[in-house]
């Protein structure tokens, strides 16, 4: 039986490049959402209050579209593993909108959030500020260069509220700040275990002694 795999996580945690690395174990096309096309975010970094919900609304409807016209026909083909869940869109919102804007885009999010299909398996990637803030100077996007510190450590703070009490689909959280999935093969290998393990409802020793 195919499997649906989301990988999630805050920004510079590694998500797609672990995604990337899945692929092949798992013998499993990838799905990766739609960053920089994206025609506000360059103008969000700089002005968030202002340009919040623009780039949240565009990165919704380019999900959504995602999740619906692609999931599924991967799923057919195979499994499939995904850098993102959809419930990001909520994770964001919350953290960038306020008052009337807020409102109505969670009335949104909601109506898309019910046609969207659910995973197999979340995995939540976790990791200090310090180690996000290097990762993100590291690959080195033009919109990111100036990236507020503060908010990462908020957004982080949100990631970790929403997934301690996360129930919608079964769940593995993977501390990666010693772990480096692309160089060490060891370390890919147990991350490759912990999933096998996880989609079979064992769960294995963490990876936080890595």
């Amino acid at each position: 039986m195919p499997h649906y795999i989301v990988i999630e996580g805050v920004i510079g945690v590694g998500k797609t490049t672990l995604t990337r690395l899945l692929a092949r174990p798992f013998s499993a096309d990838i799905l990766l959402e739609v960053v920089e096309e994206n025609p506000f975010l360059s103008d969000f970094y700089g002005d968030r209050a202002r340009y919040a919900f623009q780039t949240q609304t565009f990165f919704t409807l380019s999900r959504f579209k995602q999740q619906t016209t692609l999931v599924a026909e991967c799923i057919g083909r195979g499994n499939l593993l995904s850098d993102y869940l959809f419930a990001k869109n909520d994770i964001f919102a919350r953290q960038n909108l306020t008052h009337d804007e807020l409102e109505l885009f969670q009335q949104l999010y909601r109506t898309l959030a019910e046609r969207v299909p659910k995973p197999d398996l979340v995995v939540y990637l976790q990791a200090d500020v310090d180690t996000l803030m290097a990762r993100i100077a590291l690959r080195d996007r033009p919109f990111e260069r100036d990236m507020d510190r503060q908010y990462i450590a908020d957004l982080r703070d949100a990631y970790d509220q929403f997934f301690a009490s996360y129930t919608e689909t079964p769940l593995l959280t993977v501390a990666t700040d010693a772990l480096n999935v692309v160089r060490d093969p060891q370390a890919r290998a147990q991350v490759v275990g912990q999933i096998r393990a996880a989609l079979t409802g064992y769960q294995q020793p963490s990876l936080l002694d890595l």
